[in-house]
């Protein structure tokens, strides 16, 4: 929401999406501030994963989704704190590539041809990339990913009718109710921003999507993990922390 203070640290806004939070509000040094400090839940999950994909010795591609999540939680961060062009695409581009690791985690395991998926889709990240740098994509970038997260879908109904477990279908029905709880908040920021401006406590609902989906990505990765658990025949179960599920598995010895 521009509303650009003289003395703010970043300078003049550059992206070219801004959200519904007054400018500088809070801090002189960080531009939206809630919608900044709100990735943090994302990091601290992200990390969480990869500490237990580490410890279990999930496959590497599981370690490697943790860290995207990571990047993009500190990608949206950046962007959010400065309102620069440059860092949107720190956070943008690294949106695109996450949903390409998913595309990969998702199809591989039924992917005869082992060196093609990979190859294509890091060639199409960084074609991607480079692409982004130069051209100011706004209405095509959201096109583009919705499209891209619309083909992983197709796969994860299929992996959650085979799941028969009821613990790992629960993991399931939070990975929906949490995408579904965040973007109703997402349309509602666009949607009644000058409405929610007027009030004395903004709702903050960019804020609360980068809450939810933070947890979207771990319980899908969770869920991931299990499914890919069982095709490798690792005997894997759900377990619970202070709460919050994860994946644990028993790899049979081989004689």
């Amino acid at each position: 929401m521009s509303n650009q203070r003289v003395d703010s640290f970043w300078g003049p806004v550059t992206s070219t999406t801004e959200w519904c939070e007054k400018n500088y509000a809070v801090s002189s040094y960080i531009a939206e501030f809630y919608n900044t400090i709100s990735n943090i839940p994302g990091i601290i999950l992200a990390f969480i994963g990869l500490i237990n994909s580490l410890r279990q010795r999930f496959e590497k591609r599981f370690s490697i989704l943790h860290l995207s999540n990571m990047a993009l939680a500190i990608g949206s961060m950046l962007f959010h704190a400065t309102l620069q062009h440059v860092q949107q695409q720190s956070d943008e581009t690294p949106m695109v590539w996450e949903m390409l690791l998913y595309i990969y985690v998702l199809y591989s395991p039924d992917w005869h041809y082992t060196y093609t998926m990979p190859m294509f889709l890091f060639l199409y990240g960084a074609a991607f990339a480079v692409l982004h740098s130069v051209f100011l994509f706004d209405i095509g970038f959201k096109i583009h990913y919705i499209c891209l997260a619309l083909l992983c879908l197709p796969r994860m109904y299929k992996y959650y009718i085979h799941t028969t477990e009821r613990p790992a279908k629960r993991l399931a029905h939070m990975y929906i109710l949490t995408m579904i709880l965040g973007g109703i908040f997402w349309l509602l920021d666009r949607t009644f921003c000058d409405t929610f401006s007027s009030w004395y406590i903004n709702p903050q609902g960019h804020a609360l999507w980068h809450i939810f989906i933070g947890f979207n990505a771990y319980f899908a990765n969770a869920f991931l993990q299990f499914c890919r658990a069982q095709q490798l025949k690792w005997n894997p179960e759900i377990r619970y922390v202070w709460g919050l599920p994860y994946v644990k598995i028993f790899k049979v010895k081989k004689e």
